[in-house]
């Protein structure tokens, strides 16, 4: 391995047990009663992520790269992969006409669970005779595989009703709003996408390095927040998707509560809102480039790791990690700015940009994976950087790419306008 095999063994099987326990602490929010609830219709129910997650893992470290022998081949098959339709009539005809009960699938689950851990333990993670296993290629995307899914978790835990959650003590402030104040970036060169030798793991849409030259641009230092876009609201425009009607008052829905709304938040809404909003602004979306220039360009040219500098992720430098569930006020983490002294370009929320979801020059489906990406390469999913509150810290790092559909009002995305 990158680090020396013994060494990545134990922190790959260490972080794997961290997200088994995390997973874990997410199911304990959802009722028991809710356990096959759809929050999502355009997801499948709760019951289908406490088997699909370590299937996955299962399926792809054991079976797929090691050649080990099945656990249960019918229940390896229905939790292989989630979905992403179009539409709801797609999802309904993706669903089987029933599911396991919980303790067959918490079984299937434990069973899982060992075989992938003896597989972390002692078997061959790095081989370069076999495309799976190269520079320990299936056991990185098994823990970031169930890394993003618990994000994706707890969208569908956020759509619950709350007498069918179990809520965690929050703690909610709202503040005064930065002054409004766009920043000049100057013309230069945008690094996208990594070289495949410059980092230990990425997915196959990270690759391969593209540098791309940039015009200059304005930029809002300051993502649009829920009081920026109110006004869009009161001029006719399509409410926030977390946002309820109260009387005369807007409400926030919180990942187990709804308050007022705080106006110093950033504003989660769909690609398409964001884009109207930028137009009824006069001002556009940044593209994937824009964004790379503005979070990791520096005025005399060179390029930083993350936007603070080279430090690793920490919780000074934004809200992520799982610190909190949900937003704070705009403008929080000075820390974490970028050169040219933008705010929040990692944490408090994803990143819509105007850039369609496609390869970088050089891409190839990745061997664990082939699907991963390659799917949904369709021009309906867009590009999002940065990260949100429940984004894992291993996931901040610049080559990484999200998309949603430019509809989907589930993601904690949001966003900023250029000029």
């Amino acid at each position: 391995m990158i680090a020396g095999l013994e060494r990545e063994r134990s922190l790959l099987e260490a972080e794997y047990d961290a997200n088994r326990r995390r997973t874990r602490l997410i199911f304990e929010m959802v009722a028991p009663e809710a356990y096959y609830d759809r929050p999502i219709p355009l997801r499948h129910p709760f019951v289908f992520y406490d088997g699909h997650i370590p299937g996955f893992s299962f399926l792809t470290l054991v079976r797929r790269a090691l050649g080990g022998d099945p656990i249960d081949p019918l229940l390896e098959k229905l939790f292989e992969r989630g979905i992403d339709p179009g539409s709801l009539t797609e999802a309904q005809r993706s669903a089987p006409q029933a599911w396991p009960s919980r303790e067959t699938v918490e079984a299937f689950s434990d069973a899982c669970d060992a075989r992938v851990r003896e597989a972390l333990r002692t078997g061959c993670l790095d081989d370069s005779s076999n495309p799976r296993l190269v520079r320990g290629q299936s056991a990185y995307t098994i823990v970031e595989h169930e890394q993003m899914h618990q994000e994706t978790l707890l969208y569908i835990v956020h759509r619950l009703s709350r007498d069918r959650k179990r809520p965690l003590p929050s703690e909610y402030w709202d503040g005064e709003r930065p002054h409004y104040r766009r920043v000049e970036v100057a013309a230069g060169a945008a690094t996208l996408g990594a070289r495949r030798d410059a980092i230990a793991f990425g997915w196959d849409n990270e690759f391969d390095e593209t540098i791309v030259a940039v015009d200059a641009f304005e930029i809002e230092a300051d993502n649009v927040t829920n009081g920026d876009y109110l006004a869009f609201v009161d001029a006719g425009g399509e409410p926030a998707p977390f946002w309820r009607r109260d009387g005369d008052e807007w409400k926030l829905a919180t990942l187990f509560d709804e308050i007022p709304l705080p106006a110093s938040w950033p504003v989660y809404v769909t690609y398409r809102q964001a884009t109207e909003y930028a137009r009824w602004k006069g001002m556009r979306l940044p593209s994937e480039a824009q964004y790379h220039r503005a979070a990791f360009g520096m005025p005399e040219g060179a390029e930083r790791s993350f936007p603070w500098g080279e430090d690793a992720p920490q919780p000074k430098h934004g809200n992520f990690g799982f610190v909190r569930f949900d937003p704070v006020p705009i403008g929080s983490y000075p820390s974490g700015a970028s050169a040219w002294g933008v705010n929040d370009l990692v944490g408090n929320g994803w990143e819509w940009t105007s850039t369609p979801f496609a390869p970088l020059p050089g891409f190839a489906p990745m061997a664990s994976y082939p699907q991963y990406s390659a799917d949904f390469f369709d021009g309906e999913h867009f590009v999002m950087k940065g990260a949100s509150p429940v984004t894992h810290a291993r996931l901040v790092r610049r080559s990484f790419r999200n998309w949603f559909r430019d509809d989907y009002p589930y993601a904690y995305g949001t966003f900023r306008c250029v000029a």
